[in-house]
């Protein structure tokens, strides 16, 4: 349950004022930030725990179950998104983010009791998200029915061009033709883009490089560094330097 808060800082969204006790299992209809303003939370998600210490949060999908436990003297905002505020894995987490904590602690001084308000604060919150889980690489996505369905299943199989091209009854110069015209860049350029991609948002969030290397099909941490390098310019720390600096200048 929790405590009394002042009238005019529930307002911030429903169901969105500060709770410092935790709440039972229940869901909402639309996306759902939970911030740690001051002390811990331990949140079981959809069967997996989840704990946020101090100025961390966690980004999570619409129509998700979760219960949340907060340490004593905790104080937790819990914002509903809009309906495209989406996040890129249904329990996304987020870790510290100067931004995000910028905002929150505007929320929590400001106290919004109206719908225009609401609505400011509401749009910087997203625009932090958005700034957060865009992708590195703008990659287009082949029109054509066969290099589309290629393009979806590459970034995640490790299966070579020509595997993939015979799984789909072409031919490895014809995905290759389709890639360049309709992407501009070449089949293996996109899908190292694309798994980087992966990687940079698995660093964003906060994973280690090498589980982050994992998760975008490379073997090890330093293959991912390689690729970085190659294609981007920036080795993994620096992206997670940037995860925890950016919008707040």
């Amino acid at each position: 349950m929790a405590e009394r808060v002042p009238s005019r800082l529930a307002t911030l969204v429903p169901d969105a004022a500060p709770k410092f006790l935790g709440h039972g299992t229940h869901s909402h209809h639309l996306p759902h930030l939970i911030y740690v303003a001051a002390g811990s939370a331990t949140l079981d998600v959809a069967g997996e725990q989840v704990l946020l210490a101090d100025q961390e949060a966690v980004w999570l999908a619409a129509d998700l179950p979760h219960s949340a436990r907060y340490s004593p003297g905790s104080l937790v905002l819990g914002p509903l998104l809009s309906p495209t505020t989406t996040p890129p894995e249904p329990v996304h987490r987020l870790g510290s983010v100067p931004a995000l904590t910028a905002v929150m602690t505007g929320v929590l001084g400001a106290a919004p009791s109206t719908a225009e308000q609401v609505a400011v604060f509401r749009e910087a919150i997203e625009e932090v998200l958005a700034g957060l889980s865009g992708p590195y690489f703008a990659l287009p996505m082949p029109r054509h029915p066969v290099a589309a369905a290629i393009a979806v299943e590459a970034p995640l199989s490790a299966r070579p061009l020509d595997e993939l091209a015979d799984r789909h009854g072409t031919s490895v110069r014809h995905v290759q033709r389709l890639f360049v015209s309709e992407t501009g860049i070449p089949f293996r350029q996109w899908r190292v883009r694309a798994r980087l991609n992966v990687a940079i948002d698995r660093l964003r969030a906060g994973s280690s490089v090498r589980r982050a290397a994992l998760a975008a099909g490379y073997e090890t941490a330093s293959g991912l560094q390689k690729a970085l390098r190659r294609e981007a310019g920036v080795d993994a720390e620096s992206i997670r330097s940037v995860r925890r600096t950016r919008l707040t200048s």
